[in-house]
C-alpha cells in the first residue's frame, strides 16, 4: 500500500483536518479506478493536488489517465469560485479562424481580483484535434481549452486540464457499424427510441459510470432538438450507438464533452 508523507499538513487547524479527510476520500475514490496499487508519484502529486488547490476526485474535479493526474474545467471553475475569481473575459482571434473549416482559436483573461492585470491563456480547436462526436462544437471546445490555460496560470497550477487533451481521429467505419442497434419496431409513440434502446442507455451509463443529468443534455444537444422527446427514433439509436463507441475507446474525452454541459441539468435520462 503506497504511503503518503505526513509531514506536509500543518497540524492543529481546522484546514489541516479538511485537507486529511479529503486526501483520505480521494484515495480511496483512486483505489476504486485504478486499483489499490498506486504509484508513490502518483500518491505524491495526488496529496500537493488535496493540499494545494482542494481538487476532489468525488466531485470531479480530477482525472486520472496512463496514471498522469488531470485538473477537469468543473474543478478549474470550481477552484475560482473559492477564490472569488474577479471575472473571465473570453474572445475570439478573428485572425485565427476558419468558420468555414470548423477552426477557432479564443483568448481568455482570468482576474483572480479587482486590481489584476489579468492571466490570459489560448484555447484552439478544429476537426483535427476533438473527438469525432464533437465536431460542429469546435468553437465552444475552444473556448473551454482557453479558460482552462488561464485559470491554471491565475492560480499557479502546473498539471494539464483534460479538456485540452486533443482527442485520437474517428474510428474505423466498420467499428461504428458493428456497434449499431438491431432496428426496434414502432411503440406507438414513435419519437422516444423504444424501451429497448432506452435500455441500452441505461446499461451505458452504469457500465461507464456517466452523470444521466449530463447524458440528457448531450443528447438533446447531439440531436438537435429542445427535449429528448422530440427526438426521431433514428436520432436517439444514433446517439446511443455513438455514445457506446465514445465511452469505450476514449472515455475521458466524453468525460470531457459532458462535463461542458454542467449547468444545464434538467431530469435524469
Amino acid at each position: 500500500m503506497t504511503r503518503i508523507p505526513a509531514n506536509k499538513f500543518t497540524k492543529g487547524t481546522r484546514s489541516c483536518l479538511q485537507n486529511r479527510h479529503l486526501l483520505r476520500e480521494n484515495i480511496r475514490a483512486a483505489k476504486r479506478i485504478i486499483g489499490n496499487t498506486m504509484a508513490l508519484q502518483t500518491a505524491v502529486w495526488l496529496e500537493k493536488l488535496t493540499r494545494d488547490f482542494g481538487f476532489s476526485i468525488r466531485g470531479g474535479d480530477l482525472q486520472i489517465v496512463n496514471s498522469n493526474w488531470y485538473v477537469t474545467h468543473t474543478g478549474l471553475l470550481s477552484l475560482a469560485r473559492r477564490k472569488r475569481c474577479f471575472g473571465i473575459d473570453v474572445e475570439a482571434i478573428d485572425s485565427l479562424c476558419d468558420s468555414a473549416a470548423n477552426r477557432f482559436v479564443l483568448k481568455a483573461t482570468v482576474y483572480p481580483s479587482k486590481n489584476s492585470s489579468g492571466f490570459v491563456g489560448y484555447g484552439d480547436a478544429d476537426p483535427s484535434n476533438v473527438s469525432f462526436l464533437v465536431h460542429g462544437a469546435e468553437m465552444r471546445v475552444a473556448e473551454t481549452r482557453a479558460v482552462n490555460r488561464a485559470l491554471r496560470k491565475a492560480y499557479g497550477i502546473g498539471i494539464c486540464s483534460v479538456e485540452e487533451i486533443g482527442s485520437f481521429a474517428e474510428p474505423p467505419q466498420s467499428s461504428r457499424e458493428s456497434k449499431k442497434l438491431p432496428p426496434q419496431p414502432a411503440n406507438g409513440n414513435g419519437n422516444n427510441g423504444g424501451p429497448k434502446v432506452r435500455d441500452r442507455l441505461c446499461q451505458l451509463i452504469r457500465q461507464h459510470q456517466l452523470d444521466p443529468n449530463l447524458i440528457k443534455a448531450y443528447a438533446t444537444d447531439f440531436c438537435g432538438v429542445k427535449a429528448l422527446r422530440d427526438a426521431t427514433r433514428e436520432q436517439v439509436e444514433t446517439f446511443v450507438m455513438q455514445l457506446a463507441d465514445w465511452a469505450e475507446k476514449d472515455r475521458s474525452a466524453l468525460l470531457c464533452q459532458l462535463n461542458s454541459y454542467i449547468g444545464q441539468k434538467e431530469g435524469a435520462a
